[in-house]
């Protein structure tokens, strides 16, 4: 499905985001909302070989796969009027053709239990694209990130970005996937960079 085919009618859009663009959307909006969707989990199995890689070392970013029973966190974004057609044209460059996702519509639901649940854009990239790395151990996936850098930064930022926003936004979720390697990454870079002056290595004393 393209996204430019549900602005027919419509007057606004709601945009999802579970990776980076809770953080970093880069598009005007005219609100956001902290909230979740069900029936998908967030894995670490997709490929990046431009915004925290290269196709030498391609960096691993967060995706979705089905799961009936799971849900997945993250931001929606509302955009209305001529910001709808500006940001589709931003996300199509930044998510489908640097980052390889094809778009699926979901049904948001807000933290915000008196609000409604909204249909909303999501970018999922799947098992057939080139770049799809699949499934590793939290110990394999660590070691990925923390040496592979891209045009937007280092891997180990957006890993790093990812589970502070969970645990200062959404506290009382448990990310087990998430924590599991962040917690593998601060133990390899506590082995390579052994701290001198404190007890442990912080993943953001190596962002840059």
């Amino acid at each position: 499905m393209k996204p430019q085919d549900i602005l027919l009618g419509k007057n606004s859009l709601w945009i999802f985001g579970y990776g980076s663009l809770v953080w970093k959307p880069d598009f005007k909006y005219k609100k956001s909302k902290v909230g979740y969707i069900t029936g998908y989990k967030r894995r670490f199995w997709h490929g990046d070989n431009f915004h925290r890689g290269d196709d030498t070392m391609p960096g691993r970013v967060v995706t979705l796969l089905e799961d009936d029973d799971a849900c997945t966190w993250g931001v929606a974004f509302e955009v209305i009027g001529a910001q709808m057609e500006e940001c589709l044209k931003y996300l199509n460059m930044r998510e489908s053709v640097r980052g390889g996702y094809i778009t699926k519509v979901v049904e948001f639901f807000p933290r915000d239990q008196n609000l409604p649940p909204v249909p909303a854009l999501v970018y999922i990239a799947t098992p057939d694209n080139p770049i799809y790395l699949g499934p590793a151990s939290p110990e394999e996936i660590a070691a990925q990130i923390i040496v592979c850098k891209g045009k937007s930064g280092q891997n180990i930022e957006y890993l790093s970005r990812l589970a502070e926003f969970m645990k200062t936004t959404c506290p009382d979720v448990e990310d087990t996937h998430l924590f599991s390697i962040e917690t593998a990454a601060v133990t390899l870079l506590n082995i390579l960079q052994p701290p001198k002056a404190c007890s442990s290595v912080s993943l953001n004393v190596v962002v840059v």
